[in-house]
């Protein structure tokens, strides 16, 4: 949610790769990636990849699985774990705060692939199997998101999709996301 409402840096150029009417795969386009690119954070990156992959879904489905976990990790997974490791080694943290926190970053790590399951139609057996038992969300689900960018931003099973909607519903009226930060500009 705060990933697809959160402004771009205005004025890099992020907006013209965005609105881009030819071929992404064409030299015209490489040069702006390769010129725009450079010059905004990883964190930046990580936040215009959840707007552009909303008007191109099928795009984050046909990334690698590497790609599509690497942001999770060097943003989530990495930092903590690293804090969790810095708390077992200065209190005598509890087996099962530390168990769940294990599940948390593993989940948290598949979290984008996950998500872009949800984007193709070819998925291993074990993704099928897991949205078979109401584990992972199917692709009707996760459509509804798309259509209105306004619900469901929970891609993993959708379980605290009511929670995270209500918690939408309070940041738009309160003005702390805004329309204007679901494209670049």
């Amino acid at each position: 949610m705060y990933m697809d409402y959160r402004p771009c840096t205005p004025g890099v150029g992020l907006d013209e790769m965005f609105h881009y009417a030819g071929s992404r795969e064409s030299a015209d386009y490489l040069t702006l990636r390769d010129r725009v690119m450079p010059r905004i954070s990883p964190f930046e990156r990580l936040v215009y990849d959840f707007k552009n992959h909303r008007p191109r879904p099928d795009a984050l489905g046909r990334r690698s699985f590497v790609v599509q976990i690497g942001s999770t990790i060097l943003f989530v997974s990495l930092p903590v774990s690293i804090l969790l490791n810095l708390l077992c080694l200065a209190l005598a943290v509890p087996v099962w705060l530390i168990a769940g926190a294990i599940v948390l970053i593993i989940g948290g790590t598949l979290a984008q692939y996950f998500h872009g399951t949800l984007h193709r139609v070819d998925n291993p057996w074990i993704v099928r199997a897991m949205r078979r038992v109401g584990l992972l969300m199917t692709p009707e689900a996760h459509a509804l998101h798309h259509a209105t960018l306004r619900q469901d931003f929970a891609t993993n099973t959708g379980w605290s999709n009511p929670l995270v909607n209500a918690i939408f519903r309070v940041a738009t009226s309160r003005g702390w996301l805004t329309e204007a930060g679901l494209e670049p500009r």
